[in-house]
């Protein structure tokens, strides 16, 4: 089988993080939470133009939606699911979850899925943490998880980074509860030169040329023969969003660095693979995921 023929073979995971550009973790040391009622709203728009396009490119994805969102857009929720999209869960209000304790951390999923299964009136059995903010720091989050009966999570980052990361943490699934069928499905990687790096979407897809990314799927699909798990958010293709002056440079530079060209990025890539949701991948890479850590 030609190369591009097994690329195409494989269904990827093509996800998106429903939070609006005031609510992202670049900003939560400048925009208070009390402050976002006042902020002018772009996440129904931003989001409508992604299921648009969904729908012209004949691929179905998973929203990762906060519960902050789903409460006040309820019609919005329920676009995705009639758009054939998996709803899942963001978490509230994008707290990351190394703030909780334990309990903190299951009325945050109890609250979100609530209101997400309100909205949508389909059930939520996915989870994916803000900010990738399960890690080393958070031992019990699985569990609580698995408790609270999700099927999977997709919240762990196994690079080093200044925001979050867990470097120790496999590349692919694996299940992280020797007692419990939850997979933890990671967000994609690549391997250069004998080192992890990011590649599975949100800032690195924005900075990075787009070969890099369609070198980087393709990497995982040829070499690895396992899916990518691609991340993106509805204000990343929204250049005409508020500005915030008063944010450090740094988080500037990362929130809106070549957010005016990444929708037509996002086009091509989904052009040059195959890709679908995350719940119909879980199946298959159940069957291969690894227990971790070793029981």
């Amino acid at each position: 089988m030609r190369s591009g023929a097994l690329i195409k073979a494989v269904i990827n995971a093509l996800s998106v993080d429903i939070e609006d550009w005031y609510q992202v973790g670049a900003f939560e040391n400048t925009i208070a939470r009390k402050d976002w009622g006042a902020c002018a709203s772009r996440v129904e728009r931003n989001t409508d133009r992604l299921i648009d396009l969904f729908a012209r490119k004949n691929v179905r994805a998973t929203f990762f939606t906060l519960g902050w969102v789903a409460e006040r857009h309820p019609d919005l929720i329920r676009r995705i699911v009639a758009g054939g999209h998996e709803l899942a869960s963001h978490g509230y209000d994008h707290q990351r979850v190394f703030t909780f304790t334990p309990e903190q951390f299951r009325a945050d999923l109890r609250k979100s899925r609530a209101l997400l299964e309100q909205a949508g009136a389909v059930p939520v059995r996915g989870y994916r943490a803000p900010s990738f903010s399960i890690d080393a720091r958070t031992p019990w989050a699985h569990a609580v998880l698995a408790e609270e009966g999700y099927s999977y999570s997709s919240s762990v980052a196994p690079v080093r980074h200044d925001h979050y990361g867990w470097p120790e943490a496999p590349r692919f699934a694996f299940r992280p509860l020797a007692d419990s069928p939850l997979i933890e499905l990671p967000v994609t990687t690549a391997r250069l030169l004998g080192r992890t790096i990011a590649a599975g979407g949100g800032g690195f897809f924005r900075l990075m040329p787009y070969g890099f990314t369609r070198w980087a799927v393709g990497q995982v699909n040829r070499q690895e023969q396992r899916p990518a798990i691609f991340y993106f958010h509805p204000w990343e293709i929204d250049p005409d969003q508020p500005r915030v002056p008063h944010a450090p440079l740094r988080s500037r530079l990362r929130h809106y660095t070549n957010i005016a060209t990444t929708e037509a990025k996002l086009e091509r890539l989904i052009d040059a693979f195959s890709w679908g949701r995350m719940d119909e991948i879980l199946a298959a890479q159940a069957k291969d995921a690894l227990c971790w850590p070793a029981p």
